[in-house]
């Protein structure tokens, strides 16, 4: 009995920690498409700065 009630406890304590790194890696998966999301919208909003100075640029000596 003894033998069979160590095993169950070793097996929920696996069970347990499988669920808990799950669950850890999931937010750090959530995290990483986060900071590559912000990645993405910070290089279009440069992409658009630039583009307006080009623009800007233009403008101003005449070019287009």
């Amino acid at each position: 009995m003894d033998s069979t009630k160590a095993s169950y406890k070793a097996g929920e304590a696996k069970g347990e920690v499988q669920s808990k790194t799950e669950k850890m890696m999931g937010k750090g998966g959530d995290a990483c498409q986060s900071v590559k999301e912000s990645c993405q919208d910070a290089g279009e909003q440069m992409k658009a700065k630039a583009q307006g100075a080009v623009d800007a640029a233009k403008d101003a000596t005449g070019n287009k």
